[in-house]
């Protein structure tokens, strides 16, 4: 099983403000580098996605792949791999954590692709995709 790549950042904003971002995908190339597209292909009831087709094109991962997601409430979402050519494995989890209107926001990142690569560099690759989507989501909130 992969290793997995976790970081945080403080946004200033409640959790559900943050949560409506991140459930907002097909904006996500709006802030998000390397996210070409994302179509929503199913919903839930409550109109958070339920699968997601993404196109991306992060340096050394460039794919056309399905994403499967789980919510809760306004405190997590996690999501998984169902279709991917490059990549064999996209799990993810993003917790949030509010308190007093300020929130502790979780990402935790599991990544494993169909073509060899060293460790180190896959982690790296991992580790750029957590900090950029962190750093993004926190400016597209307080922006």
């Amino acid at each position: 099983m992969a290793d997995s790549t976790e970081a945080e950042i403080t946004i200033n904003a409640p959790a559900a403000d943050i949560m409506d971002v991140i459930a907002d995908l097909e904006k996500y190339p709006e802030w998000s580098d390397g996210v070409k597209t994302i179509e929503v292909l199913t919903s839930f009831e409550d109109g958070r996605p339920k699968t997601a087709r993404w196109t991306v094109d992060a340096g050394i991962i460039k794919d056309v792949y399905d994403l499967e997601y789980e919510w809760n409430g306004n405190h997590s979402v996690s999501w998984h791999l169902t279709q991917g050519s490059m990549l064999k494995l996209d799990d993810g989890t993003y917790t949030l954590d509010e308190v007093g209107g300020v929130t502790k926001v979780s990402y935790e990142l599991k990544v494993d692709l169909s073509i060899p690569m060293l460790g180190m560099m896959k982690r790296k690759a991992e580790k750029s995709i957590v900090d950029t989507a962190l750093k993004g989501l926190k400016k597209r909130v307080e922006g």
